[in-house]
């Protein structure tokens, strides 16, 4: 054999790997248009949802002392209202109280898959029930208290007398509400607030 031979071939193999890899489907290579490009963010950015988690934790501790989860009663959760101008995740709060009440060992929660089949069966929405009809659900569902809340935005504005603007601070107010569905009365209600994340907001 000519020892040419192994090298001939060693380039017809290289020529042929090359025709072949150009009818390929690569990678697209990362330029500056899609370089480091994210998922889209969800409603509730990171920020948000330390707000959010650190109220729901703020009030829980409230919630533990009322004498009402003495007899750990069986709650619904029945929504948390956000009042604000932004998107917020408010299912956040409700799962953090609901979380940290049964992992105490104070409460018992109606299922909120059973709640919202039973709901749709009679053609009600969450977002849509009046208080009166949240009491009805709730004591359709087997439950003691119902649990309700809201979430409001509070912007408080002040001055820098150098620059000769105006600024502003956001606070988040979350209010918790358990309602006696046998009396219709609020037998526990708490309230708490904090500066929110990231926000200095030009007035």
């Amino acid at each position: 054999m000519s020892p040419f031979m192994p090298v001939m071939m060693r380039l017809a193999l290289i020529v042929a790997a090359i025709a072949m890899g150009e009818g390929c489907t690569t990678s697209p290579v990362p330029t500056p248009n899609n370089a480091g490009k994210a998922a889209p963010l969800p409603v509730t950015t990171n920020d948000e949802f330390g707000d959010l988690k650190r109220l729901a934790e703020e009030v829980n501790s409230d919630l533990l002392s009322s004498s009402i989860f003495a007899e750990k009663p069986i709650l619904v959760v029945m929504g948390i209202e956000n009042r604000t101008d932004e998107p917020f995740e408010t299912k956040i709060i409700a799962d953090t109280i609901r979380t940290k009440l049964i992992n105490c060992g104070k409460a018992s929660f109606i299922d909120e898959s059973l709640r919202d089949a039973w709901m749709m069966g009679q053609g009600y929405q969450l977002a849509n029930c009046s208080p009166e009809t949240q009491t009805v659900i709730g004591k359709k569902l087997g439950a003691r208290y119902m649990l309700t809340g809201s979430l409001i935005k509070i912007t408080k504005a002040f001055s820098i007398p150098i620059t000769l603007s105006k600024k502003g601070q956001a606070y988040l107010q979350l209010t918790i509400e358990v309602t006696d569905l046998q009396t219709g009365l609020i037998a526990s209600t708490t309230q708490k607030a904090r500066l929110q994340s990231a926000q200095k907001i030009k007035l």
